[in-house]
C-alpha cells in the first residue's frame, strides 16, 4: 500500500503529481462529465479533477509493480457537493456510484500533455488551489505511536495508525485496512469488501479539514479494482463506493 501526502505549494506542477488544481492531459484525453436534468436544463456538468499522479513517482514504494511505472494516471468524480456545494446537481449518494459520475483515466505518457482549466463566469478557477504530492511505503503496526497525520496530509481525520516502512517479502500487498488516503490495500470499511468482494482499493479518500472534504458522517470514498483487472490496466471496470460511518 502506498501512502499519499498533499501539501499547499507555490510551484509550478504542470506535468507532475498534484492533488486538485487542473489537470495536465494529453490531446486525445478529454475532460470527464456526467450528463445532468437541472429543471428542465440538460448538460453536461464537469466531474470534479481530483488528482493526477505520475507513475514514476509511485516505482520506489510498489516493487511488486502492481501499478504502472510511467505514464500518468487520472482520478475524477462528483465531488461538488461533498466539497461544500449543497447546491450541486451531480450528487451521488452513499453506496455503489454509477458510471457517469466518476472516472478513472491513464496516458502511457507524461508528454505533450495541455493544461485543461475550468472557470467562473466572473473568471475565477472552479477549482481548489493545487497541492502537491508525495508517497510511501505503508505497513501496519499495532505498537508503534507515529504521527499519522503528518503522513495523512493535514487536515486528515485519522482512525488508525501507520508506519512508513518496507513490507516483508512475501507479503500479501492486498490485505491489510487502512485509513487516510492512499493506493491500494483493502478498503478500511468492512462493508464495501462486503458488498464488492474480490476488490481492492485503488485509490481510497478519506475526509479532509482542510478542503471542507465531508462523506456525510466519517466517510470515505473508494474506487475499486479487482487485482486481475489491474494486472491487465483495464481502468474503464474501475467502480466506486461511498461508505459513511
Amino acid at each position: 500500500m502506498i501512502g499519499i501526502k498533499t501539501a499547499p505549494t507555490g510551484e509550478d506542477l504542470f506535468g507532475r503529481s498534484k492533488w486538485w488544481g487542473f489537470p495536465d492531459l494529453p490531446e486525445e484525453l478529454d475532460w470527464p462529465s456526467v450528463p445532468v436534468n437541472d429543471e428542465g436544463d440538460e448538460y453536461d456538468d464537469p466531474l470534479t479533477f481530483i488528482c493526477q499522479i505520475r507513475c514514476e513517482d509511485l516505482a520506489p514504494f510498489d516493487p511488486e509493480g502492481l501499478l504502472p511505472h510511467e505514464g500518468m494516471l487520472y482520478f475524477f468524480a462528483a465531488l461538488d457537493y461533498f466539497l461544500g456545494n449543497l447546491d450541486a446537481v451531480a450528487a451521488p449518494g452513499l453506496g455503489e456510484w454509477e458510471v457517469p459520475y466518476f472516472r478513472v483515466l491513464y496516458s502511457p505518457t507524461c508528454e505533450r500533455l495541455h493544461t485543461h482549466s475550468l472557470l467562473y463566469d466572473d473568471g475565477s478557477p472552479a477549482c481548489l488551489p493545487a497541492e502537491s504530492l508525495s508517497f510511501s511505503r505503508l505497513a501496519a503496526s499495532s505498537t508503534e505511536d507515529d504521527a499519522a497525520k503528518d503522513d495523512a496530509g493535514e487536515g486528515s481525520v485519522v482512525r488508525r495508525r501507520f508506519l512508513r516502512e518496507p513490507v516483508r517479502s512475501g507479503s500479501e500487498p492486498y490485505h491489510t485496512p487502512f485509513d487516510g488516503t492512499r493506493l491500494l490495500g483493502q478498503p478500511f470499511y468492512e462493508e464495501v469488501s462486503s458488498e464488492l468482494p474480490g476488490m481492492i482499493s485503488l485509490l481510497q479518500i478519506d475526509e479532509n479539514d482542510s478542503w471542507d472534504l465531508r462523506f456525510f458522517d466519517c466517510g470515505m470514498l473508494n474506487f475499486l479494482i479487482t487485482p486481475e483487472d489491474l494486472a491487465a490496466r483495464r481502468w474503464s471496470v474501475v467502480r466506486v463506493w461511498l461508505h459513511s460511518a
